[in-house]
C-alpha cells in the first residue's frame, strides 16, 4: 500500500511505501475492548482517616483491679476515649467503631479498588492500535464518523506530510495544514469550543468540544501548539486514535511512517 508525502505547500512531494499496520485486517472487537478496559469509573471513598481521629486505646478492659477497668460499670466493651478523669473514675465515651457517633463507615468503597484499568493482552494491544490506524486510514470509516464530509471529496487518506512542517509558526503552520488537508478536511480538523444547549450546562459540562485532528510525529520530534492533539509515535494509543470513533482525521510525518514501520515489522 502506497501514499503520498505532501510538502508544506500541500504539493505532492513522492510516494512511500506505508508499513504493515495501515493495511491491517480491521478487529473492531479488539478496539472495542481497549477502548472499554481504559474507561475509569469515578473513584470515590472517605477518608482513610475517618473515624479514627481519636484518643481511643483498643477495647476497654473488665477485670477487677487494673487501670482503666470498666469492671462494675455496666458499659460495653468498645473502644472509647477519655473526657475527663477524677481520680480513678473516667468519663468516657465510645469511638471508632461503626455504630457510634464519629465513628467510621462499615463498609466505605475501597478507591484503590476504583483506580485501576482492565488488562489487556500485549499481542490484542498491538493488534487493536494496528486496527485502529488501519481504519483511519479508510475512507469509509472517516465518511461515517463525519458526517458532513458524505457529498465532499476526500481522496488523500492516509495524510503524511514531510517532517519540515513542525518548524513552522503557528500561522504558518494552519495554512499548510489547510494546504494538506483541504478546505473539506481543514474545517473539522482545527478543535472548537461551544456553549452546549440546553440543561447540561448546570450540570458541570457547560462546553462542547470537538476530537479535531490528531497530528503523530516521531519520537524526537517535537511541536507546541493547543491547535489540535499531539502524540508520538512511542506514546499512539487507540483511545488517541479512536477519540469520538473509528476514523479520526489523522496527519503523519515522515518520520512517524518510518518509525511505525520498525514499531510494525
Amino acid at each position: 500500500m502506497k501514499t503520498q508525502i505532501y510538502e508544506i505547500t500541500g504539493k505532492e512531494k513522492e510516494k512511500i511505501e506505508l508499513p504493515s499496520c495501515f493495511s491491517e485486517r480491521l478487529r473492531l472487537d479488539l478496539i472495542s475492548k481497549v477502548i472499554e478496559s481504559r474507561k475509569k469509573g469515578q473513584p470515590y471513598a472517605p477518608s482513610p482517616v475517618a473515624g479514627r481521629q481519636h484518643s481511643a486505646s483498643g477495647i476497654i478492659q473488665h477485670r477487677r483491679h487494673v487501670w482503666k477497668t470498666a469492671y462494675g460499670k455496666g458499659i460495653s466493651r468498645v473502644p472509647r476515649k477519655i473526657m475527663s478523669v477524677r481520680g480513678t473514675q473516667f468519663n468516657w465515651v465510645a469511638a471508632e467503631i461503626p455504630s457510634v457517633r464519629g465513628g467510621r463507615r462499615a463498609f466505605p468503597p475501597r478507591i484503590e479498588s476504583r483506580m485501576g484499568e482492565s488488562k489487556i493482552n500485549k499481542k490484542e494491544m498491538k493488534l487493536a492500535l494496528a486496527s485502529a490506524i488501519s481504519a483511519n486510514s479508510k475512507l469509509e470509516f472517516v465518511l461515517k464518523k463525519y458526517e458532513t464530509l458524505n457529498e465532499k471529496e476526500v481522496s488523500n487518506l492516509p495524510i503524511v506530510a514531510e517532517s519540515k512542517i513542525l518548524s513552522l509558526k503557528t500561522k504558518d503552520l494552519l495554512s499548510s495544514i489547510k494546504n494538506i488537508l483541504g478546505k473539506n478536511l481543514f474545517e473539522i480538523a482545527i478543535q472548537s469550543k461551544s456553549i452546549r444547549a440546553g440543561r447540561g450546562k448546570m450540570r458541570g459540562r457547560k462546553y462542547k468540544k470537538n476530537a479535531g485532528l490528531l497530528l503523530v510525529i516521531g519520537k524526537d520530534e517535537e511541536i507546541k501548539t493547543n491547535l489540535f492533539d499531539t502524540t508520538n509515535v512511542n506514546n499512539l494509543g487507540v483511545n488517541d486514535l479512536c477519540k469520538g470513533g473509528i476514523g479520526r482525521i489523522t496527519l503523519y510525518t515522515e518520520n512517524a511512517i518510518k518509525e511505525l514501520g520498525e514499531k510494525f515489522k
